[in-house]
């Protein structure tokens, strides 16, 4: 699989990259500035007094016998369970990796619409990540006459895992073209330089969906018009408490730009028609 993934980018490099953009990362949260310790609060010792005589338990190794023991081993008890059952559910709940592969006919108005959410969204927060991806869930969702392939891959793991897979499936996205525009944890970069090659019979563009999230999503199957809908509601579903990572990936990114059915193929061998 590995060898097969490689030819593919060999064969794509070799078609020559169109450009590609992307924008999203990892909800950011600046920690509170460090507090300069203040003085340690001093309290009155209460000194212990006992109203009556003391009773003495036989076989007890002190005054108050085997009370205090009993007492100890219960809250030992008790806070073992607690550990466990939180253990236990936090084992429970788990994380996803997604990712949708939408190839629709090239339109210079979603190129457009792509680039001006790149630019505007606040890709340092929860809040600005989960806002970013429900505008591209329905800027897609309205151009689904345009539609023509599709893939979903959904991976449930632990969180980690589901973090490292979505790291795996960004890296790839973006060795499939030429970026030209990126916007990743508040950093942008743009290729000024690039210049457009368009090419007869170009026609398609790639638009992925990569998302990490808390909850355990399902993989659509069959895929189809019905599958690419269902999962691109299903990822649109996270909110700012759930998701862990988002990126919005899209190629070509130059209005000028088009995949040919091609470099489609060549670029994107997995992908199932819709």
């Amino acid at each position: 699989m590995a060898r097969l993934w490689v030819l593919v980018l060999l064969l794509g490099l070799a078609l020559g990259q169109k450009s590609g953009g992307g924008v999203g990362g990892r909800p950011y949260s600046p920690s509170p500035p460090p507090m300069a310790p203040g003085p340690a609060p001093s309290y009155p010792v209460p000194v212990p007094t006992y109203p009556g005589p003391v009773v003495v338990y036989p076989g007890g190794g002190g005054s108050l016998g085997l009370v205090p023991v009993v007492v100890f081993l219960g809250l030992a008890l008790v806070a073992f369970l607690m550990v466990r059952g939180l253990r236990q559910a936090g084992e429970g709940q788990g994380a996803s990796a997604a990712r949708l592969r939408l190839a629709l006919l090239q339109q210079p108005e979603v190129q457009r619409a792509l680039r001006r959410l790149a630019e505007e969204a606040d890709t340092t927060t929860a809040k600005g990540l989960a806002d970013l991806l429900d505008e591209a869930a329905l800027l897609l969702l309205r151009e689904e006459p345009a539609w023509r392939f599709a893939r979903y891959e959904v991976e449930n793991a632990s969180e980690e895992e589901a973090l490292a897979r979505f790291d795996t499936w960004m890296l790839e996205e973006r060795s499939k073209y030429e970026e030209t525009f990126r916007h990743f944890e508040g950093k942008r970069q743009v290729a000024e330089a690039y210049r457009a090659r368009p090419e007869p019979g170009g026609r398609y563009l790639v638009v992925s969906l990569l998302l990490a999230d808390r909850r355990p999503l399902t993989p659509k199957r069959p895929l189809g018009r019905a599958g690419v809908k269902e999962a691109l509601l299903d990822l649109a579903g996270s909110s700012p408490f759930t998701l862990l990572a988002f990126y919005l990936s899209w190629t070509p990114e130059r209005e000028e730009e088009a995949l040919t059915e091609e470099e489609l193929l060549l670029l994107y061998p997995d992908l199932e028609k819709v």
